[in-house]
């Protein structure tokens, strides 16, 4: 069933397709027409990318934070940004999560969530939504996750902006490739403006730019450093709980420290200006 998104508009993806009588050649044969697969992950013993160069991926680095969210998500709701096809959305939803949305701008991504949930028999709805866009929801959720996204955004702490200002209620699991140190220095509120030797201190925060690719990849935009993720969660207004894998951080929703510096929304010139 396809139905009117009353936020915007568009059309939303309902339906619940019989994937759980597929036998396992017809679900092999399904996975290699919707691949190539990003997330390897089985569907009724059937691994989605079993060549996969990461391995079990996100499997492997999922095991290390899994037991920090409650097993028991009943009444509870899930924003699962950048779903890609569903990893975190089926996990959450095997929790009892009342509700778990997945949005991602891929159409591709999409239709393997799709049969993902439809395989294992997860209602899960998903959407084609950018991050910048998470306003148009018009609700928030108890938990959001927001894995593997931060680093393919031109513009990301506007994201973050947007995650706290829209749809965050409590609960944040964030993640972001990190290069550089891994060192945290102490930052002092305020420096004068000669005093420069902060800025080359490893600890520093750091944000790099990648014009080109990296790893072959064009939409690989912005890496930070260890202490810039952290930094810049804080200053995005939520309190790190924890950082129980190396990239990962448990976050809670809080005040930003100033306010009046929150997201911004640039005007689209009208057609034919």
């Amino acid at each position: 069933m396809v139905t009117a998104d009353s936020a915007g508009g568009s059309a939303v993806d309902r339906s619940k397709p019989d994937g759980c009588e597929l036998t396992a050649e017809q679900i092999r044969a399904r996975i290699s027409a919707l691949g190539p697969w990003f997330h390897n992950m089985p569907l009724k013993g059937v691994w989605t990318a079993p060549e996969h160069f990461l391995g079990d991926y996100p499997g492997v680095k999922w095991r290390h934070y899994a037991d920090v969210l409650p097993r028991d998500l009943r009444g509870k709701t899930v924003l699962d940004i950048g779903c890609n096809a569903g990893f975190f959305s089926l996990e959450m939803k095997r929790r009892g999560a009342d509700r778990v949305l997945g949005i991602d701008f891929d159409e591709t991504y999409l239709a393997q969530a799709r049969f993902a949930a439809a395989v294992e028999s997860l209602d899960i709805e998903f959407r084609r939504m950018s991050v910048y866009d998470v306003g148009s929801l018009g609700e928030r959720f108890d938990i959001v996750f927001f894995i593997g996204v931060f680093y393919h955004l031109r513009h990301p702490l506007l994201a973050l902006d947007l995650v706290h200002e829209h749809v965050a209620r409590d609960l944040l699991v964030f993640q972001t490739l990190q290069r550089g140190s891994a060192e945290v220095a102490e930052i002092a509120a305020d420096y004068d403006f000669s005093d420069t030797a902060i800025f080359d201190a490893p600890g520093s925060p750091r944000m790099h730019f990648i014009e080109q690719r990296y790893a072959h990849d064009p939409t690989n935009w912005w890496v930070p450093n260890r202490a810039c993720t952290e930094a810049m969660l804080r200053s995005a207004g939520f309190e790190i709980l924890g950082r129980p894998e190396e990239e990962t951080y448990l976050c809670r929703r809080g005040a930003r420290t100033y306010a009046e510096y929150g997201p911004v929304y640039p005007a689209q010139a009208k057609d034919g200006e």
